[in-house]
């Protein structure tokens, strides 16, 4: 049974963060509040964990998974960057948008695309989820809270809890959250390529 914690939109309790970061070491799935919408997240490490995510979302390994990371210095650290990708890294974060690039060696070859040995990478502008990111001190491996055969995502507490409560161990309830996901840019070529248009503008990239 899911556990529905009510926490403050933008001012969140320290004791709730520490208490979601240690649900997260021990294995659990968390629902959680972004800058776009609502995100499933677990410990980068956890197969278990991800295995579960992927059976809830029904989506296979090449579909791109998301590492949330806290700022500039962890994207460096998971994903190879040049110095062309980190200018605008560096313009669109943080911010809506998730940014496929090549996987470092630090990360588990089970949370790349199986060919591309790519990975979506991102930094929120949510308080909470750079909040449990400080906490945790790691990244988190995350994708948007849509569930099959559903038109958006979810966007209310209650509602992740009645369609996920024997699913997922965590719900972080911050009230209403969006239904647009982020904009998904591939920096892997050598231009980027916009593979979906969501919250972030696309102005900065010249898509517009």
């Amino acid at each position: 049974m899911a556990r529905v914690v009510n926490i403050h939109p933008d001012s969140p309790q320290s004791r709730l963060l520490v208490q979601a970061a240690e649900f997260i070491r021990n294995g659990a799935i968390v629902a959680l509040p972004t800058d776009s919408c609502y995100a499933l997240g677990c410990h980068l490490g956890d197969k278990e964990a991800l295995d579960r995510i992927r059976l809830i979302r029904q989506m296979d390994d090449r579909h791109h998974l998301t590492l949330m990371v806290r700022d500039l210095s962890e994207i460096a650290h998971f994903a190879r960057v040049d110095n062309a990708q980190y200018r605008l890294l560096k313009a669109a974060t943080p911010g809506s948008y998730t940014f496929i690039l090549e996987g470092s060696k630090e990360l588990p070859r089970r949370v790349m695309h199986p060919k591309r040995k790519t990975i979506g990478v991102r930094v929120p502008d949510h308080p909470i989820a750079l909040a449990l990111l400080e906490e945790l001190k790691e990244p988190l491996l995350t994708t948007t809270l849509q569930l099959p055969g559903d038109e958006n995502p979810l966007t209310e507490g209650w509602e992740i809890q009645d369609r996920l409560e024997d699913q997922i161990e965590l719900i972080l309830d911050a009230g209403t959250c969006g239904i647009e996901p982020t904009t998904v840019v591939d920096l892997t070529g050598p231009a980027p390529e916009l593979v979906r248009a969501g919250r972030g503008p696309l102005a900065p990239f010249g898509f517009e």
